[in-house]
């Protein structure tokens, strides 16, 4: 009987690997609180009010109702890095956004750009010549309706993909995804330097990320939205006589907004729709728009709600 009361109150989500410390500190302190008031009337009170606090923060990960979202929510970003948490979101933006970066450690050296060998890393001493560029940012609308990528829609005040880049970068998907998508195709779209022996693309969970030697280089939400990147870096390549001359990140930006523009699923062609949604990790939660394919579940873009113009 005990172990099935045990059982039902456990709660893995919240505890194991889950666990928020953040979360545990806070109830902790909590529990003493409380416990040293009852200890106030009568010691033994004190002392059950303690173990019974402690033990379900242990099996549930928090005492207080309602702490893992209150803590998402409201807990301060100075505060989630005293325990260690990063708490900005890895939201899979492709290769280049602000939240591509998984670097296994905390070494300067295995940030996106130097684990992927981009245009701007260097080698030996370091110099004024060969110190690592910032990336170039494009005006992204100025930039697809200048390259008749994108034109003023017909049946609505929005921009829209032209029929003929349209047709073309579906073409390259059709071909790509029927050809199976290799390390060395996203190399060559985003004109990594490192050979592409050095790389591999891994799944976790639905996301796809592409892996260089040093740390993560790019990490997309879906499948078909690393097939869409890939496929229109090919049909940039012939559209935009710079395309190659542009480095890793600056083609990670401009592919990862075109990827918005797109009406069908990129592979399965069913429809695809744009909602607000909560993306959450162990200690922080936010609003982001995701783009998904509505037969698959499959989500091809999304960005922080509080990162959007206004």
């Amino acid at each position: 009987m005990e172990i099935d009361i045990a059982e039902e109150l456990k709660q893995p989500e919240y505890t194991g690997e889950n666990r928020c410390e953040p979360c545990t500190i806070l109830n902790l302190a909590i529990a003493v609180v409380v416990s040293s008031l009852v200890a106030r009337k009568t010691k033994l009170g004190g002392v059950l009010a303690i173990g019974l606090s402690i033990t379900l923060i242990y099996l549930r990960g928090y005492l207080v109702p309602g702490t893992p979202t209150l803590t998402k929510r409201y807990l301060p970003p100075e505060v989630l890095r005293w325990f260690g948490k990063e708490p900005e979101l890895e939201l899979a933006s492709g290769v280049g956004g602000v939240d591509s970066g998984d670097s296994p450690s905390n070494d300067s050296t295995d940030t996106p750009a130097a684990a992927a060998g981009s245009p701007s890393e260097s080698h030996g001493e370091s110099s004024e010549d060969d110190a690592p560029e910032e990336p170039v940012e494009l005006d992204l609308e100025t930039f697809f309706l200048s390259h008749d990528v994108l034109e003023p829609c017909a049946d609505r005040d929005d921009l829209c993909l032209t029929d003929a880049f349209e047709t073309d970068w579906l073409d390259a998907i059709d071909e790509l995804d029927d050809d199976g998508v290799e390390p060395a195709d996203a190399v060559a779209a985003f004109s990594f330097e490192e050979d592409p022996d050095d790389f591999d693309i891994e799944s976790r969970d639905k996301a796809q990320l592409l892996v260089a030697s040093h740390g993560i280089a790019g990490r997309w939400p879906s499948r078909p939205a690393l097939i869409a990147d890939i496929a229109a870096s090919g049909v940039l390549e012939e559209w935009t006589p710079e395309w190659d001359d542009q480095g890793p990140e600056t083609k990670g930006q401009v592919l990862n907004g075109l990827r918005m523009f797109l009406e069908t699923c990129p592979t399965s062609g069913g429809e695809i729709s744009m909602d607000e949604e909560v993306v959450e990790s162990c200690c922080s939660s936010h609003d982001v728009i995701a783009v998904t394919c509505d037969e698959t579940g499959e989500r091809l873009f999304e960005q922080r709600l509080d990162t959007v113009d206004a």
